[in-house]
């Protein structure tokens, strides 16, 4: 897997809105943290501008990102939020420029299309992290947005992983592949399909009934991904809803009912998806997971 090259100060990262909507002042400020960090930082067309759900027409955001997919002077692409669109402008972007002269793709969600799109048809990293609305001056020293600086600049952040009961003991290392879980689920079938034999997958989401969750497990099983990875993280699983006769398991039940039979390890609650402290994963780069009694390590090898 190749990594794209790694920031110095006053190169060039772009911020784009390929999804939702996001308003023009929050971008404002994730520009202003992200320049004081010495970096140069240019705005899509998309940011601020709104078309129902969307930040605009699908080709107005295709059109948005293909040009700093293709822009030699950019070295990395801020997605400013997820939401849902991405997948529809996937097949329409050109990524031979990206392909000669990678740059970091950032952000997580929706993202999770285009990160699986490039980990599995280009062999390139991608990185899982952040969006706009977590680049606030309140965040701007939280260990969690630091993993971010750290990751593009070439340095290994480090995890705090709690201990969970539910955890599956075992060592694994390998390429980490994943994202969002109802985007792998998506995605499954399709020319952007996660590619996980003999890799760590990471999984996570948010507001999804429980019986919803199982039924996106039993896509990526039925799909032949579960049974070739080599071990599960498990990032935030928020705001899951029961229904009014209930499903009969919690979160950690259902995603160990898919996996328990693997013999590999299962580490749950790792700070990464949609919570407020969520840290950066490179998408495609090697990690070293250890889960124990007497301790949990997840670490970033490259």
């Amino acid at each position: 897997m190749q990594i794209p090259a790694y920031l110095q100060q006053g190169d060039t990262i772009a911020i784009t809105c390929p999804s939702g909507f996001i308003p023009k002042e929050t971008v404002f400020q994730s520009k202003a943290i992200l320049e004081s960090w010495g970096y140069k930082v240019i705005l899509g067309k998309t940011v601020g501008e709104s078309d129902n759900y969307f930040s605009a027409p699908d080709e107005e955001r295709r059109a948005d990102l293909q040009q700093f997919l293709d822009d030699p002077g950019v070295t990395a692409i801020l997605m400013g939020r997820g939401g849902y669109g991405m997948s529809r402008i996937i097949d329409e972007l050109d990524f031979t420029h990206f392909i000669s002269h990678p740059k970091w793709i950032c952000g997580f969600s929706d993202i999770t299309v285009i990160h699986n799109h490039i980990n599995t048809n280009y062999g390139i990293a991608t990185l899982h992290g952040p969006m706009c609305s977590s680049f606030t001056e309140a965040n701007q020293q939280a260990d969690f947005l630091q993993s971010f600086q750290q990751i593009i600049t070439g340095q290994s952040p480090s995890y705090p992983i709690p201990d969970c009961v539910y955890n599956i003991p075992g060592k694994a290392q390998g390429l980490l592949v994943g994202g969002n879980l109802a985007m792998l689920a998506h995605l499954t079938g399709s020319a952007s399909q996660v590619n996980a034999r003999d890799k760590i997958l990471f999984i996570e989401d948010i507001g999804e009934h429980l019986y919803n969750v199982d039924r996106m497990l039993y896509n990526l099983k039925r799909a032949g991904i579960l049974s070739r990875i080599k071990g599960l993280v498990c990032g935030g699983f928020t705001d899951m809803e029961d229904t009014t006769r209930p499903f009969g398991q919690n979160i950690y039940e259902i995603i160990l009912d898919h996996v328990k039979h693997l013999d590999i390890p299962v580490c749950f609650d790792i700070p990464c998806g949609h919570i407020d402290q969520n840290y950066s994963l490179v998408m495609g780069a090697t990690y070293d997971l250890t889960v124990s009694d007497t301790g949990n390590r997840f670490c970033l090898l490259r």
